[in-house]
């Protein structure tokens, strides 16, 4: 009876160590998790306090020529403090011909990746308006592309915010 007793004792020891064990587990990850909203939302803040001080103006972002010797040009117009236009584009270093505008480009990228790159660039500049800020969905099929319009709209926001309107530069991922 005292081995019953015993092994009854060491059960509800052994059950309430893991209790313990758990829930201090729980606290742990519910504090990592309101950390992490905590970080988030000051993240947040920061970026609509940005675009709260942004000037009216045109500003302009460029980059230099990827080795496809393609550079990317981009423009918004900033009205009453808000993104009003989103000109984003690659242009061919021969003729300065828009990546948007070349047929065979983007019928070979569609078949491809299920996307061109006229489309991928309208959805882009369709989401910087709507959005009003630089976190802007990656187009599937899109994702070199969707970087360099994350890169570029953060350093036009720059530009805007601090009403900068010469040309800036930002890096471009290839």
């Amino acid at each position: 009876m005292k081995k019953g007793t015993l092994l009854k004792s060491l059960a509800l020891l052994g059950a309430a160590t893991l209790l313990v064990a758990c829930s201090n587990n729980s606290t742990d990850t519910k504090s990592d998790a309101e950390e992490t909203t905590t970080t988030m939302e000051a993240k947040d803040d920061s970026q609509k306090e940005m675009m709260m001080d942004l000037q009216d103006g045109t500003y302009k972002a460029e980059s230099e020529y990827d080795s496809h010797d393609n550079k990317i040009m981009h423009t918004i117009v900033v009205k009453d403090g808000k993104i009003t236009e989103s000109d984003f584009d690659y242009y061919s270093k021969d003729g300065n011909m828009r990546k948007t505008e070349n047929e065979e480009y983007n019928k070979n990228m569609k078949e491809k990746s299920g996307v061109s790159s006229k489309e991928s660039i309208e959805q882009l500049n369709a989401d910087l308006l709507e959005k009003q800020s630089a976190d802007v969905e990656v187009v599937t099929g899109a994702t070199h592309t969707s970087e360099n319009f994350k890169n570029s709209t953060e350093a036009l926001l720059k530009a805007a915010s601090e009403g900068n309107t010469e040309t800036v530069s930002f890096e471009i991922v290839e």
